[in-house]
């Protein structure tokens, strides 16, 4: 059965994964997009049969998502001063709440932080954050 994204949880951790923090839902989010992919290596000999051979290299993890602007918010200033500072914030993405939730989960380093001003919307921030230290894959989710 299929899960739709408004069941998705970001969750967030000021400080990191690993700090005494506790993880806290980001509820600010609009749409997210988890882009988890792997560099690659040519590895062809003349052995492979006339086909190219590629084998996965480093692997990368990215976030990007949209938030309403809102000053005050917990998950906002903590995505918004981890940008300001250049510090890290623990994010995980999950593909829903409680104890079989999946998804990544690592420190991030914000690389973007843009706001959108349209005249008849909220103003809202793009987020971008990319891994800066890898903790997990999980499958049981994070407290």
């Amino acid at each position: 059965m299929a899960i739709q994204g408004m069941f998705a949880v970001l969750k967030f951790k000021t400080g990191g994964v690993g700090s005494i923090n506790p993880w806290t839902d980001l509820t600010n989010v609009k749409d997210l997009t988890l882009t988890v992919e792997a560099g690659e290596a040519d590895i062809t000999t003349r052995a492979n049969s006339g086909w190219r051979a590629t084998l996965a290299t480093l692997r990368e993890g990215t976030l990007e998502f949209e938030m309403v602007w809102e000053p005050g918010d917990a998950g906002f200033e903590a995505v918004k001063d981890a940008f300001l500072t250049g510090s890290v914030v623990g994010l995980a993405a999950l593909d829903s709440a409680g104890a079989s939730a999946e998804g990544l989960v690592a420190d991030f380093s914000i690389t973007n932080f843009s706001r959108a001003e349209p005249l008849e919307e909220a103003i809202t921030v793009s987020v971008t954050a990319k891994i800066a230290v890898f903790s997990a894959w999980t499958t049981t989710g994070v407290v």
